[in-house]
């Protein structure tokens, strides 16, 4: 139907008020040539500064849901998947880093490619030596234990049909690995270059050293889940 929702850009938030406003006008910037229905899902993970008063005076098409608790990044964009009207879900980090403009053009490609998903590739990243050098390695041994291809894992620009998202396996920190989630179900993925900028506020909530031993240890339960995995799909059916 032409009044269907085509995208929803879901947003994770936890503590942005500096970032929130600013990000919410670019996003508007971005999409205000678009002839098809968007909207953006802001997700409140447990904020304690005016980040949910900032949500709830955005006009529409901005809505917002919030958790009851800070239950982390993985947990706010599977409930952003799941509360998404779009047939599309797009993501982005609340901090200002990544830039709304990739996001149609990523769409526009995953519609002419036919693909599930368009993942961002960080071409420049404006993140410190330490942070490039640990997300390069993080790659790097994701990829291998895996198999699969992806460039970027971490980037969270990126445009991916909601169905391919919906009932992926859900637990803390898989929000890193999402490309790969996809793509094991049986999904598309194409990837193209994205813009990446400083941080516009805030703090970062991950370093080196609190997400070394999580990611690990979801590594290898991701390389498991993925030998174990069976996609299957129905072929015929018959009777009411």
């Amino acid at each position: 139907m032409p009044d269907d929702v085509l995208i929803t850009i879901v947003i994770p938030v936890k503590n942005e008020e500096e970032t929130l406003p600013g990000l919410a006008r670019e996003i508007d910037a971005a999409f205000a040539t678009q002839t098809y229905r968007w909207e953006v899902l802001w997700v409140d993970d447990g904020s304690t500064d005016r980040s949910r008063q900032l949500m709830q005076g955005l006009p529409a098409p901005h809505r917002w849901i919030a958790l009851d608790r800070n239950h982390g990044q993985s947990a706010a964009f599977q409930a952003g998947f799941r509360a998404a009207r779009g047939t599309w879900v797009g993501t982005l980090d609340g901090d200002g880093q990544n830039d709304p403009v990739d996001l149609p053009r990523q769409l526009a490609r995953a519609l002419e490619k036919g693909v599930d998903m368009v993942n961002g590739i960080r071409a420049k990243r404006q993140d410190s030596l330490l942070r490039k050098l640990s997300s390069k390695i993080g790659n790097g041994v994701r990829n291998w234990l895996t198999g699969n291809t992806v460039q970027d894992v971490g980037c969270s620009t990126r445009v991916v049909r909601r169905e391919a998202v919906i009932d992926l396996p859900f637990f803390h920190g898989m929000h890193r690995f999402l490309p790969t989630l996809v793509q094991m179900k049986g999904h598309s993925i194409d990837e193209i270059p994205v813009n990446h900028r400083p941080r516009a506020g805030g703090t970062s909530k991950y370093g080196l050293w609190n997400r070394l031993p999580g990611a690990t240890r979801d590594l290898f339960g991701v390389r498991w889940l993925k030998t174990r995995n069976r996609n299957v799909r129905i072929s015929a059916q018959g009777g009411l």
